[in-house]
């Protein structure tokens, strides 16, 4: 039951999402690219601040769909474990409540690690490590993600990232075959598959079949979080599926 509620909902708010910024980028990335003898065309900084300013867009109204399918996805994983009823509807009634909070934490989370990547890509990586239960924290305490999310991370120095990098594996995996099948998918359309409606219409179909298939990544990362915050607030005390899925409210 919880396999065919799920399914949906990371189609709909994670392939979906990323297949739409895929093809923006696509549309628009020809425009902005340089010529090869390194000469500047035309209009080539207003192309690209476009191509930059509409991925820039799509990525943030991604992100708050993705909010969406986290918090949904986090209510049907908890409530079935609970051996308690779901359903999409109810799934996704429940994701968008609680969207704009985890949409603002994860922007700032996404903040604090880029800060950190600039830095040096090791503060950068231990950040990403160390907040990645923050949107779970959010959504069963509500409040303090960011430091009860270190507090966590800390307390258990061994296992949890150990698991946080199972989860970084398997993103960092899907993402690159998803890349590939789509640079491979799209190569034959040529540099501006856009620019015809046969090759468009090619574009759009290798795009969504390439977001459709990196869908159990993002089950891999939702099941993979949860469990490990579930791990570690064990640690802390008596918890049990029913307590965490009255806490989501």
């Amino acid at each position: 039951m919880a396999a065919r509620t799920l399914l949906p909902i990371m189609l709909l708010t994670q392939a979906l999402p990323a297949a739409v910024v895929s093809i923006i980028s696509l549309g628009l990335e020809s425009s902005s690219q340089v010529p090869a003898d390194g000469s500047l065309p035309p209009g080539y900084l207003g192309d690209f601040l476009t191509f930059g300013g509409a991925t820039l867009v799509a990525v943030l109204l991604l992100y708050l769909v993705q909010s969406v399918g986290w918090a949904a996805g986090t209510w049907v994983v908890t409530r079935q474990a609970a051996g308690e009823p779901v359903d999409l509807g109810g799934a996704l009634r429940y994701g968008v409540r609680r969207a704009p909070g985890l949409y603002g934490w994860t922007l700032l989370t996404g903040l604090l690690v880029s800060v950190g990547f600039c830095f040096c890509v090791i503060p950068g990586v231990y950040l990403a490590f160390a907040l990645a239960l923050a949107g779970p924290v959010y959504l069963f305490e509500r409040q303090n993600p960011i430091g009860r999310s270190f507090h966590l991370f800390r307390s258990r120095l061994g296992m949890v990232p150990a698991r946080v990098a199972l989860v970084a594996a398997a993103l960092v995996a899907g993402t690159v075959v998803g890349a590939v099948l789509e640079a491979v998918g799209t190569a034959p359309l040529g540099t501006d598959p856009f620019a015809a409606p046969g090759t468009a219409v090619g574009a759009v179909v290798v795009v969504a079949v390439t977001a459709a298939l990196v869908v159990p990544v993002y089950l891999v990362q939702l099941v993979g979080l949860i469990v490990t915050y579930a791990e570690q607030r064990a640690q802390e005390g008596p918890v049990n599926a029913a307590r965490l899925a009255a806490e989501l409210g």
